[in-house]
């Protein structure tokens, strides 16, 4: 898990050019999504955080977004993850 304010926009655009970085998530809330949600870009800087893989999101108590992963929020708010 990387946070935003401690990584330099060049390096973050790095990262995520070379597949570092593929998903996005809110610390406070603890919800992930895909780096292109339009839920995600509104959030802070300060609660932004990053993670390579949706298992390391996981791994870190988040859950999906309900937006831009619909199928994957689904199966969480059902139990089945």
């Amino acid at each position: 898990m990387i946070k935003h304010n401690k990584i330099s926009d060049s390096a973050l655009r790095i990262k995520i050019k070379n597949t570092e970085i593929c998903f996005g998530g809110n610390q406070k809330l603890k919800i992930y999504g895909t780096l292109k949600c339009s839920s995600g870009k509104r959030m802070k800087r300060e609660n932004r955080v990053f993670f390579l893989s949706e298992n390391e999101a996981k791994e870190n108590g988040f859950r999906p977004c309900g937006h831009c992963m619909k199928p994957e929020y689904l199966k969480w708010k059902n139990g089945l993850i």
